[in-house]
């Protein structure tokens, strides 16, 4: 049971994750001429800026038009769980959850389905519903299409946190972490509206495999005959 709630987790956190305090505002991305030739002469090579940033997260997200990755996924609860994670844009996506889970999330360009093979179960949404633009638009504007509530960066690696408010549920907040060379997604991690965290970490990442079609049919019938 533990196992199963702490699969879900992935999915709800992305239709309902972490309101903001009202009195947060967007973030400054471009700092003023002033502050630009105070900070100029001091600033060091390996650093980057709010806007350089969110413009090589923008170029890395538009260019991923697939991804075939291992994922690991650490639940509020602590509880681990890994498997393999396939997206191709637009609006395909699946995470094929290794045993003992027995949970599967899958978008098929119109709906996402959460799926227990054990309980023979299929829960189905609009992607619209779901934050997801980051991994299934074909293009993506973080600055346009989200709200930026805050970016960092060091010698090896960055973040930028946003906000989506259309999502079933409310306001939800991910933040999308970076390598820094080569500039890639490595990790995101949301919170939901308790305040509790959900973090999923990439590796071995392949961008230039374009997953089977197959992969992202939601069916009842596979479901059904599945067995454990």
């Amino acid at each position: 049971m533990m196992i199963r709630i702490a699969s879900v987790t992935v999915f709800c956190c992305f239709v309902a994750a972490a309101p903001l305090h009202a009195e947060s505002g967007p973030l400054q991305l471009q700092p003023s001429k002033k502050a630009q030739s105070n900070t100029a002469p001091a600033r060091q090579a390996s650093t980057l800026t709010p806007a350089e940033v969110v413009a090589k997260a923008n170029d890395y997200l538009n260019g991923a038009q697939t991804m075939v990755t291992d994922f690991v996924q650490i639940g509020a609860d602590g509880r681990r769980t890994d498997g393999k994670l396939y997206v191709a844009k637009p609006g395909h996506m699946r995470f094929a959850y290794a045993p003992p889970a027995t949970l599967e999330i899958v978008a098929d360009g119109t709906s996402v389905a959460v799926i227990d093979r054990k309980l023979h179960t299929q829960d189905l949404y609009f992607i619209s519903q779901t934050p997801l633009k980051f991994l299934l638009n074909d293009h993506i504007d973080l600055a346009q299409d989200t709200k930026i509530l805050d970016v960092t960066s060091d010698a090896t690696g960055a973040s930028v946190v946003v906000e989506d408010r259309a999502t079933f549920g409310g306001t939800s907040q991910i933040r999308l972490s970076f390598d820094r060379d080569p500039f890639r997604l490595k990790q995101w991690t949301v919170t939901d509206p308790q305040g509790y965290e959900t973090v999923v970490s990439l590796s071995d990442v392949d961008l230039a495999t374009r997953p089977d079609p197959a992969t992202f049919r939601i069916s009842t019938e596979r479901m059904l005959n599945s067995k454990n």
